[in-house]
């Protein structure tokens, strides 16, 4: 008998060990590599719907700069307990214009072939300010976005990371396409 309870005592260890190991792993990857975000809203469409699921990179911020294009997750400054998911527009140093449903970008139009709409209301002309980048969503007259106060400039700082894979619903699972300018 003496052997069956060491034994038991062993393996429930070595379950527990197994426990607290995956929690630890899970802890890291969450804090500082991959997180699960879920779209809410309209106003990403037509590249996201409300309700798929996503990862985020949180990696890749640490070792060089969003670039324009790429799909960002961040808490905006007016509502630091919300996550919102946008496209890189405007980069440090730029100015962005909105004028008469196009975008500029130091004076030249950003071609786009992702908006649902173009947005019908004009905007700056605003220069970005180093280690921000101003941020539009893809369906531009349903979307709380740079252009709004309570959610403005995106600091650096403030970005939880880029998103790289859609994999719910999985009938809609795929790569996060970044256009080329």
């Amino acid at each position: 008998m003496g052997r069956a309870k060491k034994k038991d005592k062993s393996q429930f260890r070595e379950f527990l060990e197994s426990i607290l190991i995956a929690g630890i792993l899970a802890f890291f990857i969450i804090t500082f590599v991959v997180q699960s975000f879920v779209v809410e809203g309209p106003s990403m469409q037509p590249s996201f719907h409300h309700g798929e699921r996503l990862f985020v990179n949180k990696f890749i911020y640490r070792f060089r700069e969003p670039e324009r294009g790429e799909v960002i997750v961040f808490e905006p400054s007016g509502a630091p307990s919300d996550k919102f998911i946008k496209r890189v527009v405007g980069l440090p140093g730029e100015t962005v214009e909105l004028r008469g449903g196009d975008v500029y970008i130091n004076g030249e139009i950003l071609e786009e072939d992702y908006t649902q709409d173009p947005p019908r209301r004009n905007y700056g002309p605003y220069e970005v300010s180093p280690e921000e980048v101003f941020v539009l969503g893809d369906n531009r007259s349903n979307s709380s976005d740079s252009r709004f106060p309570h959610v403005g400039m995106v600091e650096y700082n403030s970005i939880s990371g880029k998103a790289f894979w859609v994999y719910w619903p999985i009938n809609e699972m795929r790569l996060v396409q970044e256009p080329a300018y």
